[in-house]
């Protein structure tokens, strides 16, 4: 569902709290008109227009969360809520209708907009605030833009304007997209988030893919992979990472019997991450020996491979490079 109707839910008098889901793009108008069983309304990052009418009447709303993604508030939107005693308008809204916030028992707004556009103001008949609002409720403006919020219509009918964000509150923190996750299996890497709808933006590098003027060279067969999650409206994820590498599963070199006489190596893939002082491996081929040091070679963990993920707890720090070996294979990876 990708918006919620005119007059979807109008009159549901039972309904008490509604979290609209991140999937939805708009709210039509009388969405919830006359609910005034409804007490609670948090609306999600993917709305960026509320209808005329749509909250109007919902006499039981004490608090509603307005996302930073909402670009515009119809007429009435808010009409009439008079549980309403605090309203906070993002910097994303570009426009908003006449009585959508004609609220008889507000008693701070709050604008983050910083390039003021014009309103309904009090001498309009499609007043967006009451005239006790615009009388005697203090509009609470970004440092900085007082003078254009004064020199704006509808705006400087409000008698009492301060720089600021009331009541002595920093506006809030945006929610933060969850860590993901990395996963790898027969040659993909997988990034998941647990946050709906967040994109993984990953970075991959190899130390093999450089140029050689010697005759030999040594592959070390190694990624290091770090991804991140973002979503707009959300601050961005922690930085998850990884190494990716292969080991031989047998140390025997076999050769193809074609013309290219390129030697194969039987090699399975193996995926290194940190989480905080634990290393967790998974691919290693079961029972095998499983070795850590510090860069100093003082053995900080050991265990063996199991079929699954293998953790060994160290006692490295954040920042730490810990060598790990499996087998004969030695890779460093850094501890986060």
């Amino acid at each position: 569902m990708t918006s919620i109707g005119n007059s979807a839910f109008e009159g549901c008098t039972s309904l008490t709290s509604v979290t609209i889901g991140n999937s939805v793009t708009s709210i039509g108008s009388s969405a919830f008109g006359s609910c005034s069983g409804l007490t609670s309304v948090t609306i999600g990052n993917s709305v960026t227009s509320i209808g005329n009418c749509a909250f109007e009447g919902c006499t039981g709303l004490t608090s509603v969360t307005i996302p930073s993604s909402v670009t515009s508030i119809g007429g009435r939107a808010f009409s009439d809520c008079s549980g309403l005693t605090s309203v906070t308008i993002p910097n994303s809204v570009t426009s908003i209708g006449g009585y959508a916030f004609y609220c008889k028992n507000l008693t701070e707004v709050v604008s983050l907009i910083e390039e003021p556009f014009k309103i309904y103001g009090k001498n309009s008949s499609d007043r967006t605030f009451t005239l006790d609002v615009f009388n005697n409720v203090t509009l609470y403006v970004p440092v900085g833009t007082i003078e254009k919020y004064k020199a704006t219509e509808g705006w400087k009918d409000f008698l009492f304007i301060e720089e600021g964000t009331g009541s002595g509150n920093t506006p809030p923190e945006p929610e933060q997209c969850a860590k993901p996750t990395i996963s790898y299996s027969n040659g993909e890497l997988t990034f998941n988030c647990a946050t709906e709808g967040a994109k993984c933006v990953s970075t991959i590098t190899d130390a093999d893919i450089r140029t050689y003027t010697s005759s030999k060279v040594q592959l070390g067969v190694t990624y290091h992979v770090s991804v991140h999650a973002t979503k707009a409206g959300y601050s961005n994820s922690e930085t998850a990472t990884a190494t990716l590498c292969w080991i031989d599963v047998e140390p025997t070199v076999t050769y193809d019997t074609g013309a290219t006489a390129v030697q194969s190596i039987e090699a399975r893939p193996v995926l290194i991450q940190t989480n905080g002082q634990v290393v967790s491996i998974s691919g290693a081929p079961e029972g095998s020996a499983i070795a850590i040091y510090d860069v100093a070679g003082q053995l900080v963990g050991s265990g063996k491979a199991t079929a699954g993920t293998t953790d060994i707890s160290t006692q490295l720090c954040n920042g730490d490079i810990a060598i790990v070996k499996i087998g004969s294979k030695a890779v460093k990876v850094v501890v986060k």
